[in-house]
């Protein structure tokens, strides 16, 4: 799998994937229509283009499911989604005014800052919008940094 840097994908798209993950992965060309308020048409469009780039499976007239390849991003959209908005509700913003700001700017944060700000933020397991997973090269560098720094010790 090429590494994710979490700036592919147009701000729709984003949200496309993010919303098939908080559905297990698979949905219905309708039930992702009425979701986002739009034209089934305009659904199949963008389920081409994230099948063309590996991030879904289309069975016409069933629906879509993410692949291997989909999961790992989409699971990577969530966490930057839960992220951002946790620091926004952190810095006053109410649960549903963070998540609807986030849903605006997200898909201009790369994976290095999201994996910035989760270590400094502790790697918090709950964000504004739900659980928050962490995957295993995120804790891993989080491990090489705790254990490479020096510690104060005051009497």
């Amino acid at each position: 799998m090429t590494p994710v840097e979490g700036l592919e994908l147009a701000p729709r798209k984003v949200g496309f994937l993010r919303f098939l993950s908080e559905r297990g992965g698979s949905a219905r060309t309708t039930e992702i229509a009425a979701h986002f308020g739009v034209d089934p048409s305009t659904i199949t469009k963008i389920i081409g283009d994230l099948a063309e780039t590996g991030y879904l499976h289309h069975t016409p007239y069933y629906g879509v499911s993410l692949t291997d390849e989909g999961k790992q991003y989409a699971q990577f959209l969530v966490k930057r989604h839960r992220i951002l908005s946790l620091l926004l509700v952190r810095n006053g913003l109410s649960r549903e005014d963070a998540c609807r700001e986030v849903s605006r700017f997200e898909s201009f944060i790369s994976r290095n800052a999201i994996d910035t700000m989760c270590r400094a933020m502790g790697h918090p397991q709950l964000g504004a919008c739900g659980e928050i997973t962490h995957d295993d090269g995120c804790l891993a560098e989080n491990a090489r940094h705790e254990h490479g720094k020096k510690r104060i010790v005051r009497s």
